[in-house]
C-alpha cells in the first residue's frame, strides 16, 4: 500500500472516532443522568427510546443565529471553539487501539506529546473568556486559567510515574509494558491522574470555570449557535480522551482474553466504561467551591502522585 494512502486511512479514521465516539458518549450521558435522576426526557426522536435526540439536538444548533457581541474581540472570540476542539483531535492521532501498529501515529515519545498538546487547551478558555468582554465570562476564564495549570501538575506526576515504570514513553510501549498487578501498584497514580484529567476537562465536580448557578456559563456565556456546539463537542471529546489515557496508562489498554484478535474491542470497552465512570461522577457529587478545589489538588493530588513517583523510582531501582 502507498505511504500516501495509508496515511490518508489513518487519518480518515481518528476523524471518523473524533466525530462518532463523542455523540455516543454524549447521547450516553443524557439517557444514564435521566435514568439516574428519574428524568427521562425526550423519548420520540428516531424512535425507540429517543436514540436521535442529540442528533436533533446538533441540528437545531445548526439552525441558531450565530451572534457575536458587539464589544468582542471578534477574530478571538470566533477562533476559540477551534482551539478547544484541535489538541483532542493531534491528541487521538497517538493513542493506541490495539497491538501491531493498531495506531494513527506512534510516537516514541507520544506521552510527552499528548501531555505538552492537552495544555493548550487553557488556551482557548482565557480567549473565549476575554474576547467575549463579558465580566461572567472574564471571571469563568481566570476561575478556569486557575484550575488548569493548577491541575496540569498532579496530572504530569501521575503519567511520569505509569512512564517510569513501563522505562518508555511510548504509549504503545507503555501498554505492551503493562502487567495485571500494575493495578495494584499503580492505583494512587490512576486516581490522580483520572481526577485531574476531570478537572483538566472541566467536568463536574470541577466545573467552577462554569457554575451555571453563579456565572451564568461562564467563559461560554455569549456563545450562540455552532459555536456553542463546538465547546459542547470539546467537552464529550474530552471525556473520550481522559477515558483512553487512563484506559491506555493504567488499565492495561487492549490486553485481555484473545487480545491478538480482540484487543481493539478490549480498548474500547474500558474506554466506555472509564467514561461511565465520569458520567456517573457528574450526577453523584455536587460542585466544588474554589477552595475546595484547589485545596484537593495542592494538599491531596500533588502529595500522593509525588510519593508514587518515589515510590516506583525505589522499586525500579530495586528490581
Amino acid at each position: 500500500m502507498p505511504i500516501w494512502l495509508d496515511l490518508a486511512i489513518r487519518v480518515l479514521a481518528v476523524v471518523a472516532g473524533f466525530l462518532v465516539l463523542p455523540l455516543v458518549v454524549g447521547q450516553t450521558e443524557h439517557k444514564v443522568m435521566a435514568h439516574m435522576q428519574g428524568r427521562l426526557g425526550p423519548m420520540y426522536a428516531g424512535g425507540y427510546h429517543g436514540w436521535a435526540q442529540l442528533v436533533a439536538d446538533g441540528v437545531k444548533f445548526v439552525q441558531k443565529e450565530d451572534i457575536t457581541p458587539r464589544d468582542a474581540d471578534r477574530r478571538v472570540f470566533r477562533l476559540a471553539p477551534i482551539v478547544a476542539l484541535f489538541p483532542y483531535l493531534l491528541v487521538l492521532l497517538v493513542i493506541p487501539l490495539g497491538p501491531g501498529g493498531l495506531v494513527a501515529q506512534a510516537l516514541d515519545v507520544g506521552l510527552f506529546f499528548v501531555l505538552a498538546v492537552l495544555g493548550v487547551g487553557v488556551l482557548a478558555v482565557l480567549m473565549s473568556a476575554w474576547a467575549s468582554a463579558n465580566k461572567y465570562s472574564l471571571l469563568g476564564g481566570l476561575r478556569g486559567a486557575a484550575q488548569l495549570l493548577g491541575y496540569e501538575l498532579p496530572l504530569v506526576l501521575a503519567a511520569a510515574s505509569v512512564a517510569m515504570a513501563a522505562g518508555t514513553l511510548s504509549l504503545p510501549g507503555i501498554v505492551e509494558a503493562w502487567r495485571p498487578w500494575w493495578l495494584l501498584w499503580q492505583a494512587p497514580a490512576a486516581l490522580v491522574f483520572f481526577v485531574a484529567g476531570l478537572a483538566e476537562i472541566r467536568r463536574p465536580p470541577f466545573d467552577m470555570p462554569i457554575a451555571d448557578s453563579e456565572l451564568v456559563f461562564g467563559y461560554m456565556t455569549e456563545y450562540t449557535g455552532l459555536r456553542f456546539a463546538f465547546f459542547l463537542l470539546a467537552e464529550y471529546v474530552g471525556i473520550v480522551v481522559i477515558a483512553a489515557l487512563t484506559t491506555v496508562l493504567f488499565l492495561g489498554g487492549w490486553h485481555g482474553p484473545f487480545a491478538d484478535q480482540l484487543g481493539w474491542l478490549w480498548t474500547l470497552v474500558k474506554i466506555f466504561a472509564v467514561s461511565f465512570v465520569i458520567i456517573w461522577l457528574r450526577v453523584s457529587y455536587p460542585r466544588l467551591r474554589e477552595d475546595q478545589l484547589q485545596r484537593l489538588c495542592w494538599l491531596v493530588l500533588v502529595p500522593v502522585a509525588l510519593a508514587q513517583l518515589v515510590l516506583t523510582a525505589a522499586v525500579k531501582v530495586l528490581t
